[in-house]
């Protein structure tokens, strides 16, 4: 398991969900490896579910993924601050808000789907570009420290924990 891999001071315990439900391998393996599996996941779901909520103020499958494309923005940025070694604390961001903000429903999951795919590819570069020594670089975000490599484990894992709750409160809900 990979939360057993990074040592205490690494991440933030309210990660470590994530972290467990991402691959078990290198980063940019489980970045490319997720790259394929998401796009298969939503291009699989039925055009009648991309605007479907499961219950009242909840997001649909199309705000989901918007948030997860969102996610990945900052915590790639936060990455890329961290590993340059940027000692400044960075702030959390409200997630909810980001949705609201978002609009997914005035575009088609194809059209996210292809901005997924764009922000993952530039994921992986950066991703690959960064060496050992740079992924064990620790910076401080939303109040906790946290590492290059393991945001790199909370990407997709984040999506992974998204996939299971579409799963199976948005694709078996009738």
């Amino acid at each position: 398991m990979i939360s057993e891999t990074l040592k205490s001071d690494e991440f933030n315990t309210y990660y470590k969900s994530y972290i467990d439900s991402s691959s078990n391998i290198n980063i940019v393996k489980g970045l490319k490896q997720n790259l394929d599996s998401v796009v298969a996941f939503y291009s699989a779901i039925p055009a009648q579910k991309h605007d479907f909520a499961y219950a009242e103020g909840k997001w649909t499958i199309k705000d989901i993924l918007l948030h997860i494309i969102d996610t990945e923005r900052i915590f790639t940025y936060r990455a890329l601050r961290i590993a340059r070694q940027d000692k400044t604390a960075l702030v959390g961001f409200d997630q909810d808000d980001y949705v609201v903000s978002a609009k997914a429903s005035s575009r088609s999951l194809k059209n996210i789907l292809e901005e997924y795919k764009i922000v993952r590819q530039a994921s992986i570069a950066l991703y690959s570009s960064f060496d050992t020594s740079a992924s064990e670089q620790i910076g401080e975000a939303s109040g906790y420290p946290i590492s290059v490599r393991a945001i790199g484990y909370v990407l997709t894992g984040h999506e992974n924990h998204h996939n299971q709750v579409i799963e199976e409160r948005y694709l078996n809900a009738e």
